[in-house]
């Protein structure tokens, strides 16, 4: 028996993840920061090394080499070591490369790369373009890269990127603004004159298309229809004097490409030299026509599959394989969508692979002849146009000394088992059915678990269901079956059972399905355990009461503390006059909170005919704040009426609050005596702001005595400071509620009141009601006490 009650009480807010969602933003922020910074040092150090070949320097000299060439260049570092990689050696001969220079030196085209001056915003834009190099990995990447980044400018609609072939002709390697029907229709351009590209590139120097139709009598344009590029420009990317790589700008829009679009783009392929540097272009196959036969067998298989052959080291291991023939989806799942994979390393498209299991699998199988199957994984591709996940497992299987990789896509009916199995697991629920002719019961693993019953002994018949409940759940679980069965009423009942683990709280979901005259033949539900919920639920409505009840105690004890402090701090409705100055106070309760705080004030005149201003502040709220306050004010009082000095008086409050019942409250207090017959105002202070002196219509803060806050340390040292007070002059006391509202810093404050004192305005009996409203906010979070002193004889303030 238990009395917990079991209809589920209010639900309280749903969890706050916004801030969540800030915390992982500025996480995921702070990682790509740290990559790209990463990334950056790599570049650099590989600039550093590139100068030490050359020149034989050490680390250190080759770094400030870099760092005075990017100065007298009015380049960034990260700009220099790009230009470096790319213009201080030749590009290495590779897959796809001549080992030789194709093309004119064009030492014209060169120095104008090098020399060219740019505007400071092209600069600008450069300085970036050099920082999101970086994170391209891909010729492709570049080509998104450079749109991007020309797009906005240089009103540049297409970018293609072609790299020189052996055979003379030019291979498109990286595109961006173009469709992949137009890509492939231009991927491989044959050694023809009439093409812009080649031309710029067997020239050494750039083709600026600027006049669509007299360009287009004398070259091939590229598009379909090829004006749907009005003007074009071909820029070969030197390195060493040589181009073997030439960047296409294509726009919309025709004219001129200005000098200074002309300096942008010079500057654009200084800097993608070096970073064209990394890319290994694929090479042009040999045609073969065993080599055709298979690639054409590949492209007809109806899975994604490669023919791989072991490329080996001098020690005669496994470095990597060569893809001798592929299908078109295996691009795709190498994370390489729309790269050719034949006649490829498969490192190359691959890199990470290293370190996968499906490159051990093809390691065992062409060491043991045994084929291999992976696990099971997730992969997102584009079905339709629409983004789906989708199952694999890869197969490894040797066919002589070779390789057949494939990868096999699950089935909708096994993908959807296992999204089922996932959503009962993560939602803690299970499915059950009951068939009420045939009396048959089905569950699934999930219901047996969460009701703690043995698979073995089978599922609980439908009538039997509501005795699993406690006794005090059982009667509303007996209704609702009972009229789902006989009405085809469907239900959503909690109840509770009692397992090994304790008291579980369960959900029952539940309706029938009828047969053709209505009468329910079959039942279907789910379980759903609901005991986190539950326990969130009582935790919550425990911790409301808990609140409710604290919020009355502190309500109580601020209604107490509030008429304290009205009974120990009178507040006059006009000014008063002692001594001869005309003081007005000023006391306004936190707004917010809901303790009441310990500052305080005293204005009084002495027997000897002096006045005496005193402002103070007790840390701390409530109760015992107010007390503290009214034994600080009295005691105070009390010492300067019987003859104490302000610094005697003030290191005797010390040892006062030392000695107190808590030993650690603190304070701070401003003392001030104004002696009539001699103008002269003599004060000391613990730790607190000083007083503001406005005169002729300038304000300053006089500048502080030595003294430390009151309950601080056992032997302070205060000290007196003095100045004269002529007619006309106004002195502040104020405690820091009037200068301090965060976020701003009370330095702000103080600057604020400063102003606020030495503005105009009309000098009536509530004089302070003006200074008042323009320093404080709608809301406070502190107390506020001001003491406004008057010097008879003031003009116009």
């Amino acid at each position: 028996m238990t009395s917990e009650p079991v209809t589920p009480a209010q639900s309280g807010a749903a969890p706050d993840l916004v801030e969540l969602a800030k915390i992982v933003a500025r996480q995921r922020a702070e990682m790509d920061r740290l990559r790209d910074q990463a990334a950056v040092s790599a570049v650099v150090e590989r600039a550093k090394g590139a100068v030490m070949a050359l020149t034989g320097c050490s680390a250190d000299a080759a770094g400030e080499q870099l760092l005075q060439r990017a100065k007298s260049a009015r380049h960034t570092l990260l700009e220099e070591c790009w230009t470096t990689l790319g213009t201080l050696a030749p590009m290495p001969p590779g897959p796809g490369r001549a080992s030789g220079t194709h093309g004119a030196e064009a030492p014209g085209w060169a120095e104008a790369v090098e020399q060219a001056q740019v505007p400071d915003d092209v600069a600008a834009a450069l300085a970036r373009l050099g920082q999101a190099l970086v994170r391209v990995m891909t010729p492709h990447d570049l080509a998104r890269c450079l749109l991007e980044h020309l797009g906005p400018d240089l009103s540049a609609d297409a970018v293609l990127i072609y790299a020189r072939r052996p055979a003379g002709g030019l291979g498109l390697i990286g595109h961006a603004g173009i469709d992949d029907e137009l890509a492939a229709q231009w991927c491989q351009v044959p050694p023809l004159s009439r093409m812009a590209a080649l031309d710029a590139l067997r020239a050494g120097e750039p083709r600026w298309l600027e006049d669509f139709a007299a360009d287009q009598r004398r070259y091939l344009l590229i598009g379909d229809p090829p004006d749907r590029w009005r003007s074009r420009a071909w820029l070969p990317v030197l390195a060493a004097g040589s181009a073997e790589v030439c960047i296409g700008v294509l726009r919309g829009r025709a004219g001129a490409f200005t000098p200074r679009d002309r300096a942008h783009l010079l500057g654009v392929t200084r800097l993608c030299a070096g970073r064209l540097r990394d890319f290994e272009i694929p090479p042009e196959r040999d045609a073969d026509a065993a080599t055709d036969a298979v690639q054409a067998l590949f492209e007809a298989l109806p899975v994604a599959a490669m023919l791989l052959t072991p490329l080996r080291a001098a020690t005669g291991e496994t470095e990597d394989f060569r893809v001798e023939a592929a299908t078109a989806q295996v691009g795709d799942l190498l994370g390489r969508t729309g790269a050719e994979p034949a006649g490829r390393r498969l490192l190359e498209l691959r890199p990470a692979l290293a370190a996968e299991p499906l490159w051990q699998g093809c390691l065992q199988v062409l060491a043991t002849g045994t084929a291999y199957e992976g696990e099971p994984f997730a992969h997102e591709e584009v079905v339709a146009g629409v983004a789906e996940l989708s199952v694999y497992t890869a197969r490894v299987a040797p066919l002589g000394d070779a390789l057949v990789v494939s990868w096999i896509r699950h089935g909708s009916s096994d993908r959807q088992e296992q999204r089922l199995a996932d959503l009962q697991r993560l939602g803690n629920l299970g499915w059950a059915s009951w068939n009420l002719a045939t009396r048959e019961a089905s569950w699934s693993t999930q219901v047996f678990s969460l009701v703690g019953r043995d698979p073995a002994h089978g599922p609980v018949a439908l009538p039997e269901v509501p005795e699993l409940a406690l006794p005090e759940d059982t009667p509303a679980l007996t209704r609702a079956v009972s009229e789902l069965v006989h009405d085809g009423r469907p239900f959503d009942v909690p109840f509770r059972i009692r397992t090994s683990g304790g008291i579980r709280h369960l959900r029952l979901v539940a309706e029938a399905v009828p047969d053709r005259h209505g009468t329910p033949v079959e039942v279907h539900g789910f379980v759903q355990d609901m005991t986190a919920r539950r326990r969130a639920e009582l935790a919550l409505v425990e911790s409301e009461r808990a609140i409710l009840t604290q919020h009355d105690v502190l309500q109580a004890e601020r209604t107490l503390a509030s008429r304290l402090q009205h009974a120990l701090l009178p507040m006059s409705n006009r000014p008063v006059h002692l001594a001869g100055l005309r003081v007005e106070v000023a006391y306004l309760p936190a707004q917010s909170g809901v303790h009441v705080g310990g500052d305080w004030f005293s204005a009084i005149e002495l027997p000897d005919g002096d006045a005496l201003l005193v402002v103070g502040d007790v840390a701390g709220h409530g109760v015992d704040a107010v007390a503290t306050m009214a034994q600080l004010r009295f005691t105070a009082k009390g010492m300067v009426i019987t003859g104490s000095s302000l610094t005697g008086a003030l290191a005797r409050l010390n040892t006062l609050l030392l000695h107190s019942r808590d030993s650690h409250t603190t304070a701070t207090m401003v003392l001030a005596r104004y002696e009539p017959r001699r103008g002269r105002l003599v004060w000391a202070q613990a730790g607190h702001p000083p007083p503001l002196l406005l005169r002729e219509g300038k304000a300053r803060y006089l500048r502080r005595p030595g003294g430390m806050l009151l309950g601080a340390a056992a032997t302070p040292v205060y000290q007196e400071a003095e100045c004269r007070l002529d007619p006309g002059d106004r002195l502040i006391l104020y405690t820091d509620g009037l200068v301090e509202h965060p976020p701003d810093s009370i330095d702000r404050g103080l600057e604020q009141l400063a102003e606020a004192v030495a503005a105009p305005h009309g000098d009536g009996p509530r004089s302070l009601g003006p200074l008042l409203a323009r320093m404080l906010p709608d809301a406070r979070r502190d107390d506020v006490c001001v003491v406004d002193v008057r010097v008879p004889g003031a003009q116009g303030r």
